[in-house]
């Protein structure tokens, strides 16, 4: 029997997905053998590897600006990817903190050159995005970097800043999740493992002339432009990850796409939160204005609760509650592929704990 997987990550996959996968693992569509022993330059891959970058476009509504790239390394290659390619020798790079991945991102552009802080609220509780009147922008600066949804505190942006440099986010925790306008981004990047299918592929949304940014010290491998002119096919792909990516793509299609999963995940989010709004027992962290969509962060009274709260919810077959171990607490992870189920399991479950412990 499966659980109600609530972890950050890596994260819960559609059943259908999962299913069509076991079904083709052994013999992939009568080749007489699974598609991860097949060479990545043939025939039946070539055609998964399209389909992929075709879904994630049509999903996202891209352009002939922007490219899809299928990369490897996680949002954290990414971290140093960004600044290496996009900023010129000279220029300053503009950066949100809003919590712990804006920090890992913050800490590698500055092994490589020039950093401003433009707008800092990491610090702050209940946690909080920043505002646009807190953005102090450099004059020139080569872009504005963001992270759009920090899964440990559970904040979201919910309308994206305008600059006259162009936009870089870290979308590995929402991408997918509700519709926005790509046409301000130069790039966009996000780790596969939350939203989009298993770890071990990196989805890059890139404007194609950024891709000309790279200085010459730049390493090929490490260069856009190297991945965009060979097709996200450099060297060996991931290829059963972004398999799995074509399959969840090809179903967020058939869910309406990322209109119909954003009205989805509004009624999944508002399900738990006002299940916590309307406690004494529960408490929010994030702001209720900047509320993720995607993580739900809550406290009980006492840390003893909390755990045992933990502990009853794994015997209830509702896992990966126990929050970061940086902040504690609660987190219930409810992406994409959550089920409605699922959260309605939860939240019968914490009137029942509160009834029993409050």
């Amino acid at each position: 029997m499966r659980c109600y997987n609530f972890s950050a990550g890596p994260a819960v996959l559609p059943l259908p997905v999962l299913e069509e996968a076991r079904s083709e693992l052994l013999d992939y569509r009568g080749s007489g053998m699974s598609l991860m022993e097949q060479s990545h330059r043939g025939k039946p891959y070539m055609a998964v590897h399209q389909e992929a970058i075709d879904n994630i476009s049509k999903l996202l509504g891209l352009t002939d600006s922007h490219a899809v790239l299928l990369l490897q390394g996680g949002a954290t290659a990414q971290f140093a990817m960004v600044p290496m390619n996009l900023r010129g020798p000279d220029q300053t790079a503009d950066y949100t903190n809003s919590g712990s991945w804006a920090k890992k991102a913050i800490a590698e552009a500055k092994l490589t050159g020039a950093v401003h802080i433009a707008a800092d609220t990491a610090g702050e509780k209940p946690a909080r995005m920043p505002r646009t009147e807190d953005l102090q922008l450099s004059p020139g600066a080569a872009y504005l970097h963001l992270t759009s949804n920090e899964t440990i505190s559970g904040v979201q942006w919910k309308s994206f800043p305008t600059a006259d440099a162009p936009l870089v986010a870290d979308m590995s925790s929402d991408i997918l999740s509700r519709p926005f306008d790509v046409s301000p981004f130069g790039l966009i990047y996000a780790g596969a493992q939350k939203n989009l299918g298993p770890a071990g592929v990196t989805i890059v949304i890139l404007r194609k002339d950024m891709a000309e940014r790279a200085p010459e010290s730049v390493p090929l491998f490490f260069r856009y432009k190297t991945h965009l002119d060979a097709n996200s096919l450099y060297n060996t792909a991931p290829t059963f990850s972004i398999y799995l990516v074509s399959l969840v793509t090809r179903w967020l299609l058939g869910q309406g796409g990322v209109n119909g999963i954003a009205a989805r995940n509004e009624m999944k989010a508002a399900k738990l939160y006002d299940a916590i709004d309307a406690s004494a027992f529960y408490r929010g962290t994030a702001a209720p204005e900047d509320r993720s969509l995607m993580n739900v962060t809550f406290r009980l009274p006492s840390e003893e609760l909390e755990a045992q709260f933990v502990s009853e919810a794994e015997k209830e077959g509702l896992k990966g509650l126990k929050g970061h171990r940086s902040v504690g607490g609660m987190r219930a992870s409810i992406y994409n592929a959550f089920p409605v189920e699922g959260v309605d399991a939860l939240v019968a479950f914490m009137k029942d704990f509160e009834q029993r412990n409050g």
